[in-house]
């Protein structure tokens, strides 16, 4: 059933940037890259003709004898390494594949990039405007170091290529190009700055960023790369499984809460119990094991079931967050009635207090003409041409403003709940490295991969000295409180909520085995050193060292 208009809209920048559809982690970082270059704002290209092709990039290259020698009569051959080793396509090995854009090697490949297959849906804003609100002055400092490491070689001022810049192959094959085009322009439409809901899970984002530039001199640069983002989908989905829990509570609270205000967020990423009282963290229990059969998998589908069934509650709070939104700005900029608060924007508590009685009267007297004008698009007026389960809803005896949400639920809650799902998927469900994995024969299961190990423990090892980071080895048992305490990652316990009670003893035989699976992934990626099987002498040394020197700089 077709709706029209205003009632269609969801997406609401308070809550997420995102347009909630699968995400790919390399365009993602490409169009995270204008944000960075130009502190917020996108780009706006002059137009191209045609999209560029590999053809186009092999041609570049073989025309110039210092960085092709020889291989003007073998195009072909460039061509395919071009292809494989630095473009980022989309229906790679089909007879449709195009280009999205270069891998995101370097800050400067987002100009060009083929605009139609380089979506993010958001994403980018997303991760942008997580960072620049990260308290303590980490955002700001995880922006200027990505920036740095992204743009190496580059003078952001001048765009022109250092040929001494310390950069790797590829890297220098994309900056070769680089120098045949334009740059980009900043945009110049005003970004909209909206603080995320949950500025502790964007505490951590910026802290773990942090962490892994640290070993900016020590790990190859496409390495490095390709942690970030495993790091950054990771943060992206633990987001936004916060929000889908967070939001219907504050709907039901009809307020915000005062826990989660800027300056009282109880989240600190220097704490090993970085969570402190949050009300509002998820825990994820994770199967480390391979046995699809066994009673950790089933447990670890448990806690992936708990938080995806709470995506229709979520889709219905949203909606009426986005339609209160609709009104507060009719109210505001209509009819003058509301006053704008000092942001500029209406944030989430805004919106909630107009569901208190001093605003019933605007509330019902705009979501009456609303649910008219919603009920005439999707049926006419008279009752007997109402589709059933609508006519079923106008029955209830629902308020105009809850009636509303109802019909709008009915009509396209299963196609936001899927597309959400979908993204949440894209995020979490990418191999090694992700957290999450399915199989066609058996549903979602948190269980993490052995790249976003990896990660996280390139992360754990590192310890701040306040104005840099220095490595130390870790026991096992310390591990597994950081990956609890600070991702809510559960591995040898069961978590004490989102799903889980106290544990059995058949529940507590699979944790056993759990643990013992997770010292083998530790083994099999070169981090675990046991020399016995006392907790003491099991230790996860730092792949690389980074001293504590003059206050801990590398």
């Amino acid at each position: 059933m077709a709706i029209k208009g205003k009632d269609r809209e969801f997406r609401l920048r308070q809550l997420s940037y995102i347009d909630f559809k699968p995400v790919n982690m390399d365009r993602v970082l490409t169009m995270l890259f204008p944000r960075l270059r130009f502190g917020g704002y996108g780009t706006r290209r002059p137009p191209r003709k045609n999209d560029l092709t590999v053809s186009d990039f092999a041609r570049e290259y073989v025309k110039d004898p210092k960085q092709f020698a020889g291989f003007a009569e073998h195009q072909d051959l460039v061509e395919r390494w071009i292809e494989t080793d630095l473009m980022d396509m989309v229906n790679r090995g089909r007879p449709n594949q195009a280009i999205a854009a270069p891998r995101p090697l370097h800050g400067n490949t987002y100009k060009f990039r083929n605009a139609r297959h380089a979506r993010d849906y958001g994403a980018a804003e997303q991760l942008y405007w997580m960072l620049y609100y990260a308290r303590g002055g980490r955002g700001q400092v995880a922006r200027e170091a990505l920036t740095r490491f992204f743009f190496a070689g580059i003078d952001l001022h001048t765009d022109k290529y250092d040929p001494s810049a310390s950069v790797d192959v590829e890297t220098q094959a994309l900056l070769h190009f680089d120098q045949q085009v334009s740059v980009d322009m900043r945009d110049s439409q005003e970004p909209e700055r909206f603080p995320p809901l949950c500025i502790g899970q964007v505490d951590l984002l910026a802290d773990d960023t942090l962490r892994l530039l640290a070993y900016e001199p020590y790990i190859p640069r496409t390495v490095l790369v390709e942690y970030l983002k495993t790091l950054f989908a990771f943060h992206l989905g633990l987001y936004h499984l916060r929000l889908i829990k967070l939001l219907p509570e504050l709907v039901r609270r009809r307020s915000a809460d005062p826990t989660c205000a800027f300056e009282v967020c109880p989240v600190s990423p220097d704490q090993m119990e970085a969570h402190g009282g949050c009300p509002y963290r998820v825990y994820l229990l994770a199967d480390l094991g391979n046995d699809l059969d066994s009673h950790m998998a089933a447990l670890a589908r448990h806690s992936a079931d708990v938080h995806y069934r709470r995506i229709p509650t979520y889709v219905q709070s949203h909606y009426l967050l986005r339609k209160l939104d609709e009104l507060a700005n009719y109210l505001s900029h209509r009819v003058g009635k509301l006053p704008t608060p000092a942001n500029g924007f209406f944030g989430i508590g805004n919106l909630l207090a107009l569901l208190e009685p001093p605003h019933a009267a605007d509330r019902e007297s705009y979501f009456k003409a609303r649910l008219a004008g919603l009920l005439e698009d999707t049926g006419g007026n008279a009752r007997e041409e109402i589709d059933p389960e609508i006519k079923r809803i106008t029955e209830m005896g629902l308020s105009d403003l809850d009636m509303y949400v109802e019909i709008l639920m009915a009509l396209r809650g299963s196609y936001h709940r899927r597309y959400i799902t979908e993204f949440l998927d894209s995020v979490f469900k990418r191999g090694d490295a992700g957290i999450m994995h399915q199989s066609k024969a058996s549903p979602r299961r948190f269980a993490v991969g052995s790249q976003l190990l990896e990660v996280l423990l390139q992360i754990a090892v590192l310890r701040s000295s306040g104005s840099g980071f220095y490595t130390r080895a870790l026991r096992i048992d310390e591990l597994l409180v950081f990956l609890r305490e600070r991702y809510g990652i559960y591995i040898d316990r069961l978590p004490s909520g989102d799903g889980f009670g106290t544990a059995s003893i058949k529940d507590l035989a699979a944790l056993r085995l759990n643990v013992q699976s997770f010292r083998c992934r530790l083994r099999e990626i070169g981090f675990f050193r046991d020399l016995s099987d006392a907790y003491i002498t099991q230790t996860i040394m730092p792949r690389y060292t980074i001293a504590k020197t003059n206050g801990g700089a590398p």
